[in-house]
């Protein structure tokens, strides 16, 4: 805390003042009218550096960083900069709607710019790998706090609802609001404790990822519905087939024409970063696809970068130019105009939200935690596994801002709903990772899981597991035979793309008769075949 008020006090609080007094001249000026560009990049400017000076300060205190650029905009907000300087506040994020709306729309790209990277993050093969242990988990973390969240919905006064005629919405909302998980802070802290690819680690991840799917399909259904205003049978009937239809249709031929889509434009183009302008067409598109069955745009994204992961030519490189885009521009601007949507204050001033934020926090922890650890014995783990579990599927971070936003604007949630839903994410994500990291230190390992990791540690050591694509140069020899039969082996245990030269040996033409008998040589020259598999 004293590093976090010390980097507020010397770099975030001087630079809002220049940036604030500068805004509220050029705002007095008698030439702006309507939006200002200088105000735009000013707030673009501050949600960055200030999220990034957040973000850093809570990597220092191991907790995750997109917390920092959440906090950022509650920083910025009227939670804090608007209690002290609201004049400051007002001038740097004016309440002018077509001003809001240019960094709106920055904030909504960011959405699906985010979903996309949340899919190329997730890993299908850890749901197959533990999939008994991870769908119970998933599920029992999932029914458990979403019927919990749906029965406060229910029972919550008509002054916090919307629209008290649909309640069921709200409803609604709260549940998937407690019951989601955040796949991102959950993989970044196992991963930090190096337990990834122990057997609870793939649970964990596998859980998560169940849990990010089945919540993106779902909000996707309610979001028809919240369209509709109430519950109509023909239109909820259209949503879900349409959305099992795009699920079955993408995971099927949607993957292979995904697959040879990056393929193509990586071996045809040779202008730079062509295969990220393609990745990102493939994402609008799906994105556009879903948004025209009647679902949100979300499950679109989330779905195109499942199948962009899996496609064998996305290689390191690529995704981290990509990653790098996401993560320097487009989070900070999402999650700090989220917390600028959120005002703390309002809760710490009323007792009666304080205590629903608190019942808020503690539903959604037990629940989950409850509903995880249970279905976690069920599916096979033993009780510190179970415990580790459970205690790593409360985070809840990124995933339930999003939710959280996406209903705020289709108005299916107030800003009193909104401010503690995001206070409840980011309540639990922080107590997340310390609660797993002494959960995981006391696991002990398992013999067959130990033999696994020596045996997949032996084979990261080779050369083998560096590689991205093979280039195979083979005759009509034994030799060119059995190397052929090795890269295929390879190739196919790895989905690697592979490209095979045939060489043959070209035919001598007759020597003429005046010549010596040195100049009758085989050819140094040999035309080869190329086969791109």
């Amino acid at each position: 805390m004293d590093l976090l008020r010390s980097v507020t006090r010397r770099f975030c609080l001087p630079a809002l003042l220049l940036a604030g007094t500068s805004v509220a001249e050029a705002a007095e000026h008698p030439l702006a009218h309507g939006p200002s560009e200088a105000v735009f990049f000013l707030q673009i400017i501050a949600l960055m550096v200030v999220g990034r000076l957040l973000g850093e300060a809570l990597l220092r205190l191991r907790q995750p960083a997109v917390m920092g650029q959440l906090m950022a905009g509650l920083v910025l907000g009227p939670s804090i900069l608007g209690a002290i300087f609201p004049d400051v506040q007002q001038a740097l994020f004016p309440a002018a709607k077509e001003q809001k709306a240019m960094l709106e729309a920055v904030s909504q790209f960011g959405v699906l710019l985010i979903l996309l990277m949340t899919g190329m993050e997730t890993d299908l093969k850890l749901v197959r790998a533990s999939s008994r242990a991870s769908i119970m988990a998933s599920l029992g973390g999932i029914v458990i706090p979403f019927a919990c969240g749906f029965a406060l919905g229910e029972f919550l006064p008509d002054a916090m609802l919307p629209d008290p005629d649909k309640r069921l919405i709200t409803s609604l909302f709260l549940g998937f609001a407690l019951s989601i998980a955040s796949v991102k802070i959950v993989a970044t802290v196992v991963r930090e404790m190096n337990f990834l690819r122990r057997t609870v680690g793939q649970v964990i991840l596998g859980s998560a990822i169940v849990d990010d799917t089945i919540g993106w399909i779902m909000i996707a259904v309610i979001f028809s519905l919240a369209q509709q205003g109430h519950v109509d049978p023909l239109s909820l009937a259209k949503s879900i087939v349409g959305t099992i239809a795009f699920m079955a249709f993408s995971l099927t031929v949607g993957r292979r024409l995904v697959s040879l889509a990056i393929r193509w434009v990586n071996d045809t183009f040779i202008s730079e970063y062509a295969v990220i302008t393609a990745i990102l067409v493939i994402m609008g598109a799906m994105a556009l696809t879903t948004h025209m069955i009647g679902v949100h745009a979300v499950l679109g994204a989330f779905v195109a970068g499942i199948l962009v992961g899996e496609s064998p030519i996305l290689t390191r490189h690529i995704d981290e130019q990509l990653r790098g885009l996401i993560l320097a521009f487009f989070m900070p601007v999402f999650f700090g105009t989220a917390g600028l949507s959120a005002d703390v204050t309002t809760v710490l001033k009323d007792p009666q939200l304080l205590m629903l934020t608190l019942g808020l926090i503690a539903i959604a922890t037990i629940g989950k935690f409850g509903g995880a650890f249970i279905c976690g014995e069920l599916g096979g783990l033993t009780r510190h596994e179970a415990l580790a579990l459970a205690t790593g599927m409360n985070a809840r971070g990124s995933t339930e801002v999003i939710i959280a936003t996406v209903g705020l604007s289709m108005g299916a949630l107030t800003q009193n709903l909104f401010t503690m839903i995001v206070t409840m994410a980011i309540v639990t994500t922080l107590a997340m990772p310390p609660s797993l990291r002494w959960a995981l230190a006391r696991l002990p390992m398992r013999k067959d899981e130990k033999e696994r990791l020596d045996r997949e540690e032996m084979e990261a050591k080779g050369f083998v597991s560096r590689l991205e694509r093979l280039l195979v140069a083979v005759d009509d020899s034994g030799n060119g035979q059995f190397g052929s039969r090795v890269a295929g082996l390879i190739a196919g245990t790895r989905a690697m793309p592979t490209t095979v030269m045939h060489v043959t040996a070209a035919k001598k033409k007759p020597a003429a008769r005046n010549r010596t008998r040195r100049s009758r040589t085989t050819p140094m020259r040999a035309p080869m075949r190329r086969h791109n598999c």
